[in-house]
């Protein structure tokens, strides 16, 4: 790994205390960033491209991308022949990546398969302010602390998706810790207020009269920012980045730099199909799950929605993924698709043996009481970490009342995934998933989430 500041992991020392020998401006700032990665790009350059052509390149490049801004520049990039810098910035709001954010990941995992240098750029500096993409409300500022131990984790589940030889990664306090009150001014200097205000959420909280604080302004130019200190040669971003992106190319021109080409990638629907997948909204698969956990929450997705999972998760081909839709039109059981999903992503994130294990187990738990693996998920949504096992009963529809579902606790004709309760102050855990049962032929996967 192509590491670029040992130290910055620290992100108290990386905002440091504004002493006169740190004072740098943003062209200073830029070219230190640069420097410190060209090591990384020429000894990438023997393998540029890695041999494959252009054409088939973008052809890969473009699957399941919503923007790619654009396409001539790309392809006029590529056609030079030398590894280009992909860029792609995560702010350590929560300690675990999730299936979602996987998929920048893998697009930023392709881009390496073809020879090119990826910066995976830890937003510790960006994490301080708080991004408002998509929020109609200001969004609370992280402390350095939890920054810093955000970040750590950050590092350590990268890898299980990227080539850690072809990665480096970066933090952006490396170039703003340092920088002036004056650089800062200096960069929000080169763009307007119109333009931020061109921003549909900025939009729509001036019009609706809901405040926005001067500092969410400092949030697309900072991440904007960072391609020009990177040089980056292309950013990804998720659809609801874009208009981020794009001030990355504004400030890239503003300072003399070819512009970045923008890639955008589509979100990743949550567990329910609707909503994100989100940590806040706990509809997630943290790829930190436990392989058991990561599987039965897989299988737990619509049919509909396994199709848009194997577009922007799964590693086979797209002729391959056609292949089984057209199985499944022709009459293959769906579920039996979807146990193939949930073993390639346990497999990605733990281990074949692991996958095995899950499925067996998950196939184990339905087959031995005759239930459908395919049972529609159920979701209930609570204020606290608990529900109550009566609630979810009556929640799934699987009793029509809290007193009938006391009465049948007490019959034994309950059973959580597959064991029999009678404990009527049972509790369910947020964030997990359940089959509860009652009686032989009533039964419903059950899904607690944080509301």
């Amino acid at each position: 790994m192509h590491q670029a500041v040992t130290h910055s992991m620290n992100a108290t020392d990386a905002c440091g205390d504004g002493s006169a020998d740190r004072q740098a401006g943003p062209e200073a700032a830029a070219a230190e960033a640069a420097g410190a990665g060209a090591a990384g790009a020429a000894g990438a350059e023997a393998g540029s491209a890695g041999g494959v052509s252009v054409a088939e390149q973008m052809l890969e490049l473009a699957r399941g991308a919503q923007d790619l801004l654009l396409p001539a520049e790309l392809e006029r990039k590529l056609a030079r022949g030398r590894p280009l810098k992909i860029k792609a910035g995560f702010d350590p709001t929560a300690p675990d990546l999730h299936l979602g954010h996987t998929v920048l990941l893998n697009k930023m995992r392709q881009f390496q398969q073809f020879g090119h240098e990826v910066i995976f750029l830890i937003g510790d500096f960006t994490g301080l302010i708080g991004d408002p993409s998509g929020r109609n409300a200001t969004r609370p500022a992280l402390t350095p602390e939890q920054v810093q131990a955000n970040a750590r984790t950050y590092e350590r589940q990268v890898f299980k998706i990227l080539d850690p030889e072809r990665t480096r990664v970066d933090f952006n306090s490396r170039w703003f810790g340092p920088m002036s009150a004056a650089g800062l001014i200096g960069i929000a200097a080169r763009h307007t207020v119109a333009r931020m205000l061109e921003r549909d959420d900025f939009s729509k909280r001036f019009k609706s009269g809901q405040p926005i604080s001067l500092h969410e302004f400092l949030y697309p130019l900072v991440q904007g920012y960072d391609s020009v200190a990177l040089q980056a040669d292309v950013e990804l971003g998720g659809t609801d980045q874009k208009f981020n992106l794009l001030v990355g190319r504004a400030l890239q021109e503003h300072y003399g730099q070819e512009p970045q080409v923008v890639l955008t990638m589509p979100l990743l629907e949550g567990l329910n199909g609707v909503e994100k997948m989100s940590k806040s909204l706990d509809n997630y698969v943290a790829i930190s799950d436990a392989p058991e956990q990561m599987f039965g929450k897989l299988m737990s997705i619509s049919d509909e929605l396994m199709w848009r999972y194997f577009e922007l998760l799964s590693f086979r081909g797209m002729r391959e993924i056609e292949a089984l839709r057209r199985a499944v039109s022709a009459g293959r059981n769906p579920r039996d698709v979807k146990l193939e999903l949930g073993h390639e992503i346990v497999a990605r994130f733990h281990d074949a043996a692991a996958a095995d294990a899950a499925r067996a187990g998950f196939l184990a738990r339905f087959s031995a009481r005759a239930l459908p693996a395919d049972l529609p998920l159920c979701t209930l949504a609570i204020e606290g970490t608990h529900a109550g096992l009566i609630a979810a009963l009556v929640a799934t529809g699987l009793a029509g009342s809290g007193a009938e579902a006391r009465r049948k606790l007490a019959e034994g004709a309950v059973r959580l995934d597959g064991e029999k309760v009678r404990d009527a102050a049972a509790q369910l855990e947020v964030g997990s998933s359940y089959v509860l049962q009652l009686g032989p032929r009533r039964a419903a996967r059950l899904q607690i989430t944080k509301k």
